[in-house]
């Protein structure tokens, strides 16, 4: 089966040769270290290492594709927020937000896409196509509220949007700029998938009515600058904000296990999308702590309901057992003999 066609063809909503087994979210899983001769933190600022990490559940588990890179505070940081890169059991975190005094000050750097890690991304993107040409390579970006709210504050801009919602506006056209230099950068190095991971966006902090106002727009613009394939996650109960996920001109739309595939795909026929459904294995409780039968039961449900393509429902926890991904691909596998 040759992976990428046919991931490219499940996202295109093409008949498929087996629902593809990817993930959309960050992947990367303690057990597959020593295999892949890395650790946490060089693994977040050495290409070599990045690339080895994020083929390492292909490898070891038969994932169906390289995911990279394992945190979403890049971006950030390359604004000058200050990171820190955590160690082997936790994965990046914001410890400063964007270093201005007024609004006013923030602009994108220059030469956007080489500041701070960036470059290595796109240093791993290009050694992953060379070494391992027929692996799909999905590569991890921010939405741009998600951005946002890492360079104002997340609850700041929440607020703000109350306050001060044409300064947020502002803030969201920063970030989509910056994103959209990205998205250039990443294409030319020979991505096959965005994930735009928009957290923030989530119903659980942000209302429906602010999603569709504030950061839909900003996701339709970033979705049509994509020469590669795309798919958005956004985490929760995402179910209110789902008719926006289906219509922002991403292929996929990934969601978690609070949402069923069946109420998706109504609102997917409701507003005749062309957008497909991503996910959604449990990865808080099933790939994380639960025997593999019950991972292997809970894909099997998924596939039946008609997922589109076969992924976790969010980033999978770096403690998660390698033989629970390796259940996960071993399911789909069963569910086509």
């Amino acid at each position: 089966m040759d992976l990428i066609e046919n991931l490219k063809a499940a996202l295109n909503g093409e008949e498929v040769e087996k629902t593809p087994a990817i993930s959309a979210t960050a992947a990367a899983v303690i057990d597959a270290f020593p295999g892949a001769e890395v650790s946490w933190p060089s693994a977040h600022t050495d290409a070599q290492e990045m690339a080895r990490l994020g083929i390492s559940l292909h490898e070891q588990a038969g994932l169906e594709c390289a995911r990279i890179p394992f945190d979403l505070t890049a971006e950030a940081e390359a604004f000058g927020c200050e990171v820190d890169l955590g160690d082997m059991e936790a994965t990046p975190t914001l410890k400063s937000h964007a270093p201005f005094d007024d609004v006013e000050d923030l602009d994108i750097p220059d030469d956007f896409a080489n500041q701070g890690r960036l470059p290595v991304i796109v240093d791993a993107i290009e050694i992953l196509k060379n070494e391992y040409p027929e692996v799909p390579v999905v590569v991890g970006m921010a939405g741009p509220f998600t951005l946002a709210g890492h360079l104002l504050g997340v609850e700041d801009l929440v607020k703000m949007l109350k306050t001060d919602s044409f300064v947020v506006e502002d803030v969201v056209e920063i970030a989509l700029g910056a994103q959209t230099e990205l998205v250039e950068a990443f294409d030319d190095a020979g991505v096959d998938v965005f994930c735009v991971a928009d957290p923030t966006s989530s119903p659980e902090l942000l209302s429906p009515d602010d999603f569709f106002d504030f950061a839909q727009p900003s996701l339709e613009d970033l979705s049509s600058e994509m020469k590669a394939d795309s798919i958005l996650h956004i985490c929760g109960n995402s179910l209110p904000i789902m008719e926006g996920m289906l219509t922002s001109g991403f292929n996929g739309a990934s969601f978690e296990e609070a949402v069923d595939v069946a109420d998706a795909r109504q609102i997917q026929e409701d507003e005749g999308s062309d957008t497909v459904l991503v996910g959604n294995i449990s990865t808080s409780q099933t790939l994380f702590s639960k025997p593999t039968d019950e991972v292997k039961a809970e894909v099997t449900q998924a596939l039946e309901k008609g997922i589109d393509v076969l992924a976790p429902s969010c980033g999978i926890a770096p403690k998660s057992p390698l033989d629970n991904i390796k259940a996960f691909v071993e399911a789909r596998d069963a569910f086509y003999e």
